[in-house]
């Protein structure tokens, strides 16, 4: 494997994106920190951190192509439109956060999380700054599924989602589009396709454009935290 940048904790930076490995896809840099101020630094570029374990180097990826939607792109099916009006489902934003990241770290313990105690603390310290916001979704005052990430000027930077009952993730990502969508944000970014992401109708777009986009994204202020459901118009 090419070798890639080591990046030294005491200074914030990283290599250009475009520099990233095309295997493993994407894989840019190893090291630095979980600071506020490294992964605004790394989301403000188009890059983001995961790896498997908090006692091995952080890694820093940017991959090509990048999965993205437009808010006003998600594909709304018909049996989802029924879940979204008859699942009997309530929807709430930024009022259990830490809820929802160990919801989706959990979620993944079987196949391995990249949501480590270290990462969870770092997203929840953005959270506190009003940057990291999330999606909650409850039935019978029980929450059965969310998804949480990274407001940047106007864009989303999607982490991840559970859900533990039938659709429930699908009905976070409409109810974050719909915000997105009220307040004319330009993209959410996916990182990576998977086959739960293209049915909702998330594409992929080429790396190159994607950095573009988040260049031109920098000049936006942000819409900082707490979010909530009330301010979807």
């Amino acid at each position: 494997m090419t070798s890639i940048a080591v990046l030294n904790p005491q200074q914030v930076g990283f290599p250009d994106p475009a520099a990233a490995l095309d295997s493993p896809n994407g894989l840019l840099a190893a090291g630095g920190d979980l600071t506020a101020n490294w992964l605004m630094t790394a989301y403000s570029q188009g890059i983001f951190p995961w790896y498997n374990d908090d006692d091995e180097p952080i890694l820093w990826w940017s991959p090509d192509p990048r999965a993205v939607i437009r808010p006003t792109d998600m594909r709304v099916t018909r049996s989802l439109t029924k879940r979204i009006r008859n699942g009997d489902f309530t929807v709430s934003a930024d009022t259990v956060f830490d809820q929802v990241v160990k919801g989706c770290s959990q979620s993944r313990q079987a196949s391995g999380t990249w949501i480590t105690p270290r990462m969870c603390q770092a997203y929840t310290d953005l959270h506190h700054l009003g940057y990291a916001h999330s999606i909650e979704v409850w039935h019978k005052e029980q929450l059965v599924g969310g998804l949480y990430g990274v407001s940047l000027g106007r864009m989303f930077f999607g982490e991840s989602m559970f859900t533990v009952a039938r659709d429930a993730s699908k009905v976070a990502f409409y109810w974050l589009c719909e915000l997105l969508k009220s307040w004319k944000f330009d993209l959410l970014d996916c990182q990576v396709m998977n086959d739960h992401l293209l049915s909702l109708g998330v594409g992929e777009m080429p790396r190159s454009l994607f950095l573009q986009i988040v260049s031109a994204n920098r000049v936006h202020p942000h819409r900082l935290g707490p979010w909530s459901m009330e301010q979807c118009s």
